[in-house]
């Protein structure tokens, strides 16, 4: 489908109306709903305003669209996010999301954490699922679309397009009753020659961290990590177009980040032939008047394209994919355990249903290799399998992939 098209008060348009913006005027705040057309009976959406009308699809529908649709969506249950939905993930309303988080959003001063329970519980609490750091950041590249690829994305993909798109999705969110949009920082676009300017709009946007009535807010910055260096005190954090304002941490605190994402950041030395990112997602605090401290952090690897990645063993097809002209999703973890039950990619133009492509690495631990083949097994006929260390096999509808 080469232009999405709509269905709206009985007229066909197509996504580069220019007549679109003007008939979504009529029925933004109506009961009146658009249809995709992009399979025979429609499928439902709904208007929401971001600067501009768009039209978006309606929650719980996005497996309804054609695979080649902008506006497909994979099944929850076909990556990290089917654990989340319904629990710490809420849509009650189209366009309006909660998210539970295992983190916090303010610190109060002299509050201590109580230990131990009561002699005589009052009541029990049925615990839920809450969102960490990386499950945040994973659902904003996927609401901000980051997650798949078309070729009409080619050479699109820079910094601008990220925080543009990052805080398209956050304007969405909810937070602890805090609109996410209000507490995330992406930065801009660097330019040298406004630089005076980018550093403004960024304290304008930070000074929501000030303290106010004995409370510390929080929140959220995403980046690409360019490095650390050492102070007296600590270590400084760069993030890739934040050239004047480093995050601070205490040395103890990085080095276990180190120990955690120990795989993350040797993916920078591996011999792939291919660039990776490594981004950056830190809760952070005013630790003084425009001095950033990060309370928590949690890094995820994307490929040059932004693409979220696993492992550096999946950027051979990532990779491939893209210089196929191949469209495709990419499901993430989010907080799941493994990820070897879903697909590492799912191809979206070789048929009317969704291609699951799954790789095995020899270097995955057995009980991840074990989950890995069960669900290879279960997708029959369908499956694709990548073997690392063997050739790639050629993809369902291509000529075959280098």
């Amino acid at each position: 489908m080469k232009v999405q098209r709509f269905v709206i008060r009985g007229h066909m348009l197509g996504a580069d109306d220019p007549k679109l913006q003007e008939v979504l005027a009529q029925i933004y705040d109506t009961p009146e709903r658009p249809r995709c057309l992009c399979v025979a009976d429609g499928v439902e959406m709904y208007v929401a305003r971001h600067r501009r009308f768009v039209i978006k699809r309606m929650p719980d529908s996005g497996s309804a669209h054609h695979p080649s649709c902008p506006s497909y969506e994979p099944e929850a249950r076909q990556s990290g996010l089917g654990e989340l939905m319904g629990d710490a993930v809420l849509e009650s309303v189209p366009g309006q999301i909660e998210l539970r988080v295992a983190f916090p959003w303010t610190r109060i001063a002299g509050h201590g954490v109580s230990h131990g329970e009561p002699k005589q519980a009052a009541e029990v609490v049925v615990p839920r699922r809450r969102m960490t750091l990386r499950a945040v950041l994973h659902f904003l590249f996927e609401r901000a679309g980051f997650n798949r690829w078309s070729p009409a994305m080619a050479g699109k993909r820079n910094q601008g397009v990220l925080c543009k798109y990052l805080m398209e999705a956050a304007e969405e969110i909810m937070i602890k009753g805090v609109p996410l949009a209000q507490r995330l920082y992406v930065p801009e676009l660097f330019k040298e020659s406004a630089k005076g300017e980018v550093a403004g709009r960024r304290r304008e946007k930070l000074a929501v961290l000030r303290p106010r009535d004995g409370q510390t807010p929080l929140a959220l910055v995403i980046g690409e990590y360019k490095g650390s260096e050492a102070t007296a005190h600590g270590r400084r954090i760069w993030i890739r177009h934040m050239p004047d304002a480093p995050l601070l941490i205490a040395a103890r605190s990085w080095e276990r980040i180190e120990r955690v994402f120990a795989p993350l950041f040797e993916s920078w030395d591996a011999d792939i032939g291919h660039p990776v990112r490594l981004v950056m997602v830190a809760l952070i605090r005013a630790r003084r008047e425009y001095t950033y401290e990060i309370e928590a952090a949690s890094l995820m690897l994307t490929s040059g394209h932004w693409i979220p990645i696993e492992g550096v063993h999946e950027l051979p097809l990532i990779d491939a994919l893209v210089s196929q002209h191949r469209p495709f999703v990419k499901p993430l973890r989010y907080d799941a355990r493994s990820v070897a039950s879903f697909p590492n990619v799912l191809l979206l133009d070789a048929g009317p249903t969704p291609v699951p492509l799954h790789v095995v690495s020899p270097f995955m631990e057995t009980k991840e290799r074990a989950e890995k083949e069960r669900a290879i097994a279960a997708c029959k006929e369908d499956a694709w399998v990548w073997w690392t260390d063997q050739p790639m096999p050629p993809l369902k509808g291509s000529a075959g992939l280098p």
